[in-house]
């Protein structure tokens, strides 16, 4: 009787798992879909200024490769570039001026900010002395680039025709990440994909919709709605810093737009398990507003949507029990499907697919992990900085 109810329950939890995955096929915004790419443009008749602030500590590693693109910019209207060097030791600033000398192209500032005061968080200041810098300029547009994102020599320029043919506030793209290491093919598409799930791009470029998400390394932003929103001011202790720059347009009634890249690409390397577990565990429970609560719904959620399927597999195999296999079989199919896309987008092997339990069940750790090192004091470090949660920092006005 014991063994009988135990089947039992594990059938429905396989049922639960399998209505789960149907729910979020056809009800979540079709996030597994990666068809949202730039909205259709024209060119403007004329081409608006545009400065472009790139917030950089010790990224000296990966200059060399992203900052020539930015340089190399093919922009018909005036464009410039403010590197803010935030507190760096390896010659990130100095470097910065030798790449401007040695390829030349659109012109190069330099600066420091110096030390973020108390409730700002390092990227997050530069980011403000750099748009204090370009307000001088009296540009457009700002575009918020991050210091490992290479664009194509005709990135600003789409970016900017969108924005105008669109009307949007902001024109926000997801860098296409490294994958070349193993662990790097492992996780990095399922990185994007759980965002998608999370926001799903539809939804986000939808007038009236309240999701709101942005990809910090390329955010081409109105600076008229950067005023009306209060940016970066009103986010200055935001660890996950794109989707509070988002959640502040839209609290502005500023239009979103965030997709896919193709010609916008990160060049830091991840090669390893460590890499890749610092990256996700550093914001993971900053995500979750570090609730207890949130985090265990978000342990629970996790187990039965992606671990319970292969389980009620595997179980249904060991016991014989036909409707547990075929349930659980049947939710597997279902997220290998919705998750083949991504790895098309990345030119990954689909073998990967049935693959996502195990990489789900990593990034579980990973945001478990996430919560111990808050609680242990050392949440959401950062290249040598530590943040406090955002309740815990003062308000300045």
């Amino acid at each position: 009787m014991g063994q009988t109810a135990r089947v039992s329950a594990f059938t429905w939890t396989a049922a639960v798992s399998l209505a789960a995955w149907l729910w979020l096929l056809l009800c979540q915004g079709f996030f597994w879909r990666t068809d949202v790419r730039l909205p259709p443009w024209r060119e403007p008749a004329g081409w608006p200024d545009v400065c472009v602030v790139v917030p950089a500590r010790d990224e000296a590693a990966v200059l060399p490769l992203s900052l020539p693109s930015l340089l190399a910019q093919d922009y018909p209207g005036r464009a410039e570039v403010f590197l803010v060097d935030d507190g760096s030791t390896d010659g990130t600033g100095d470097l910065a001026r030798e790449l401007a000398a040695r390829h030349g192209g659109l012109p190069l500032t330099v600066t420091s900010p110096g030390e973020p005061p108390p409730g700002w968080t390092g990227k997050l200041w530069a980011v403000r002395h750099g748009i204090g810098l370009a307000h001088a300029r009296g540009p457009e547009y700002l575009l918020l680039t991050d210091a490992d994102i290479a664009h194509e020599p005709d990135s600003l320029r789409l970016l900017v025709a969108a924005a105008r043919t669109g009307g949007f506030d902001v024109v926000s793209q997801m860098a296409r990440l490294r994958v070349a290491s193993r662990w790097e093919r492992l996780v990095v598409p399922a990185f994007v994909y759980f965002f998608a799930q999370l926001y799903p791009f539809r939804r986000i470029g939808r007038k009236g919709s309240r999701t709101a998400a942005a990809a910090g390394g390329c955010v081409l932003l109105r600076t008229e709605t950067a005023e009306k929103a209060r940016i970066p001011d009103a986010i200055r202790h935001a660890v996950i810093d794109d989707v509070a720059l988002a959640r502040a347009v839209k609290g502005a009634e500023g239009h979103i737009w965030l997709g896919l890249a193709d010609r916008v690409d990160s060049v830091r390397p991840y090669p390893r398990l460590h890499d890749l577990w610092r990256m996700v565990s550093r914001s993971a429970y900053a995500q979750l507003r570090h609730s207890p609560l949130l985090l265990l719904g978000t342990v629970a959620g996790l187990a039965v949507v992606y671990l319970v399927p292969p389980a009620a597999v595997l179980a249904g195999v060991v016991t014989a029990g036909t409707p547990t296999l075929l349930l659980g079989a049947a939710a597997w199919l279902v997220m290998t499907g919705t998750y083949t896309p991504m790895l098309r987008y990345y030119r990954q092997p689909l073998w990967l697919a049935p693959l996502l339990p195990f990489t789900a069940f990593l990034y579980l750790l990973m945001t478990v992990d996430s919560a111990v090192q808050h609680y242990r004091g050392r949440g959401a470090a950062w290249k040598g900085r530590t943040y406090a949660r955002p309740d815990a920092v003062t308000d300045e006005g």
